[in-house]
């Protein structure tokens, strides 16, 4: 018991206030990353044009695939040349946005196409316009995969953002650092508990909040 009150009494004040840190940038990362790659996955659903959507979709895998710290020293240089800001908060959740869009893009767009076109159908027949049937019929049927796609991207988002610390943006990645260099088990325990059982919440969250967004009639 000492050696817990011990421990929150060095870095308690830190952990909170690196706790707070990540947990703002982590949820407005993943929130302008939805704002974009959902309505952009339905408008690719109707695109007429299969390899325009194909041609997203790859552009979107690419800087998925980019090295974490490649990505942000990319996003760093592209700042220095316009010229911004290269270090601190808005370069770092440029960077997480980025990587935060595929999942949930490519959960939307197959989402809904996977959704039976007989159900489609079924719904013109009965008069309704297509926005009708966007919000009606393939969203709730889509919804699962979208959440998936966002609880991923979620979780993602919240362990990559400990690298943020390397350009100054702060969270739960200052502990962790902070750790590596000195070899102090306490601060490293300090940044990745906090960061573990954020993406657990989070996970939880998003799992209940799928259940209360979908319809009665299509839960299990």
């Amino acid at each position: 018991m000492n050696a817990i009150a011990e421990f929150f009494d060095k870095l308690g004040w830190a952990i909170a206030q690196r706790t707070y840190e990540h947990l703002v940038l982590s949820f407005f990362s993943v929130l302008i990353a939805v704002a974009i790659a959902l309505p952009l996955g339905i408008v690719l659903t109707r695109c007429q044009w299969a390899r325009l959507a194909d041609g997203v979709m790859l552009v979107a895998a690419i800087i998925q695939t980019i090295p974490t710290l490649a990505l942000i020293a990319l996003i760093m240089l592209l700042f220095a040349l316009l010229p911004l800001q290269t270090i601190g908060t808005v370069p770092a959740m440029v960077a997480l946005v980025l990587y935060a869009l595929l999942p949930v893009l490519r959960n939307t767009y197959t989402g809904i196409r996977q959704v039976d076109s007989t159900l489609i159908e079924v719904a013109q027949g009965l008069g309704m316009r297509p926005g009708q049937i966007l919000l009606a019929v393939e969203l709730p049927l889509a919804l699962p995969v979208i959440m998936a796609g966002i609880r991923i991207s979620t979780v993602w988002t919240i362990g990559i953002a400990t690298l943020a610390s390397l350009i100054g943006a702060g969270g739960l990645g200052d502990l962790i650092f902070i750790g590596l260099r000195t070899i102090q088990i306490d601060y490293l325990l300090a940044g990745t508990v906090p960061a573990a059982a954020m993406a657990i919440v989070f996970d939880g969250a998003l799992v209940r909040a799928e259940h209360w967004l979908t319809p009665e009639g299509l839960r299990e």
